[in-house]
């Protein structure tokens, strides 16, 4: 069993002192890491660090270019620590090893890079309606961020709020999930040593209902960026709306999979099965709810089922692995809560619903479909999160917005149809911050990503991380001197 980090203060790793945390490869059940939670004084050394580096404006105040040449030398790093960053991660997590090398790892570099690309094309805005004045519009740092990343892709996201918030001069406290911070605390070990000042990077490892809730509450945070389940997601954003922090919230989703009769049919299914079984399952973008047009409808349920038996649950580690182990004990009687009893008349399971056979440890749930009678059904109304699929029929267009925006999320949709028409029209009726059209997921990381209703609140992203992450000064400056009139003269 190794000992990781509690923090990463000023560069310097640290041992705390506060209750161990148990992390188990959910592929065996065996504990792999204690990591004691981060006590209050370290939490609070850990912000006052963030501050410091902060005001000494050693970060804020680098040019540009000097900025991107760190960015981009932390993105090197983490390349050449790929391999060991990628084997933690399997181990931590539980999804397929090549999923994470070829795909979270790769990812993790890019966000990095990307954002090198992105502060050097910012541009200014300059008003000069009135003749006698310029006036410009400063984009300067927040300030201090709290940065709380998920436990289902831990490297792609939690470095995503990293990369975004340090590009705009910004100082962090990233605090990694308690279920898999093994991951992330390597990577930010990595990139110390990449030329960013002390300070400016730091991270704390606990619970979120200790030392999460002490980060966000802190007086020295200045806004906060929390991506997870939308419950706790109102908890956080409650907490930083009362000390008038800014926060971003990209929570659940509950997304629906449209396809129509004229769809490419093998491409909507191969697309439709990457959307609801990659990761595992366990990702907020999952396209759960498969809504098929009722011409196609048998047919496609037919090869949907087929395909979903044949995908390979596995050790995380075998190359052929599809679908790995759900992420914990809790998670996966969570998701086996889902199956419904021979007593539900409004549901069916037509593949899977049960432990994934031949394992006698490990949290290996089958690849899952059911089909529902109606878009009212817990299934499609409340977020399982895992290789859990669900089936309904639709006859018209009509009928297929209208039971897509029958939720109370709103991350993203799909639509697949080789009529042009019809998707201009689906992305423009369903209601979701996300819409993809003819392909499973897909990032540009310009645009922006964020939900709506219970989704979350803000978004990620080029622009969006600009907007958030800094802050609106204008200046104003007359042409020529100016001729004012005297009081008191």
């Amino acid at each position: 069993m190794t000992s990781y980090s509690t923090a990463i203060i000023d560069a310097e790793s640290i041992a705390g002192s506060g209750t161990p945390i148990r992390v188990v490869d959910p592929s065996t059940e065996e504990v792999i890491a204690e990591v004691p939670e981060a006590e209050d004084a370290l939490v609070d050394r850990a912000v006052t660090s963030a501050r410091a580096a902060f005001d000494r404006g050693e970060w804020r105040s680098m040019s540009v270019e000097q900025r991107q040449g760190v960015l981009r030398a932390c993105a090197d790093a983490i390349d050449a620590a790929a391999d060991r960053i990628a084997d933690v991660e399997c181990a931590n997590t539980g999804i397929p090893y090549a999923q994470v090398r070829q795909g979270q790892v790769v990812r993790a570099a890019g966000n990095f890079r990307f954002f090198a690309d992105y502060i050097g094309q910012m541009t200014a805005e300059l008003y000069e309606q009135d003749p006698n004045y310029l006036t410009f519009v400063r984009r300067e740092p927040v300030g201090v961020a709290a940065l709380i990343s998920p436990w289902n892709s831990p490297l792609a996201l939690g470095s995503m709020k990293v990369a975004s918030a340090i590009a705009f001069g910004n100082s962090c406290v990233l605090k990694p999930a308690e279920q898999d911070p093994l991951g992330l605390t390597m990577l930010v070990e990595t990139i110390q040593g990449a030329g960013l000042p002390p300070g400016v990077v730091n991270l704390v490892n606990g619970f979120g209902a200790s030392v999460g809730d002490r980060l966000v509450r802190h007086p020295g945070i200045d806004c906060v960026s929390f991506t997870g389940g939308t419950r706790t997601g109102r908890i956080i954003m409650s907490a930083a709306g009362a000390n008038l922090k800014p926060s971003v919230m990209e929570l659940g989703g509950k997304s629906a999979n449209i396809i129509f009769d004229d769809a490419d049919f093998e491409t909507a299914l191969d697309g439709a099965l990457i959307g609801i079984f990659t990761n595992n399952g366990q990702q907020c973008l999952a396209g759960s709810r498969v809504l098929v047009q009722r011409g196609i409808y048998k047919r496609f349920v037919e090869a949907f089922v087929e395909r979903a038996n044949k995908v390979r649950v596995g050790n995380p580690r075998d190359a052929a692995t599809e679908i790995g182990p759900l992420a914990t004990r809790q998670h996966y009687d969570h998701v086996m809560s889902f199956v419904p009893s021979a007593a539900d008349q409004g549901a069916r399971i037509l593949a899977g619903g049960d432990r994934a056979e031949g394992f006698e440890r490990g949290f290996y749930f089958q690849p899952t479909i059911a089909e529902v009678d109606s878009n009212d059904h817990r299934l499609c109304q409340e977020e399982i999160f895992g290789p859990f699929a669900t089936l309904m029929p639709f006859d018209t267009d009509e009928d297929a917005y209208r039971i897509a925006n029958e939720s109370r999320f709103g991350l993203v949709g799909y639509a697949w149809s080789r009529d042009i028409g019809r998707i201009m029209a689906a992305q423009e009726r369903v209601s979701a911050g996300t819409i993809w059209c003819n392909t499973p997921m897909f990032r540009d990381l310009r645009a922006p990503f964020g939900g709506y209703r219970e989704s979350g609140v803000g978004a990620e992203g080029g622009r969006a991380a600009e907007a958030f992450y800094t802050r609106q000064k204008a200046v104003s400056i007359p042409r020529r001197p100016l001729n004012l009139r005297k009081m008191g003269a």
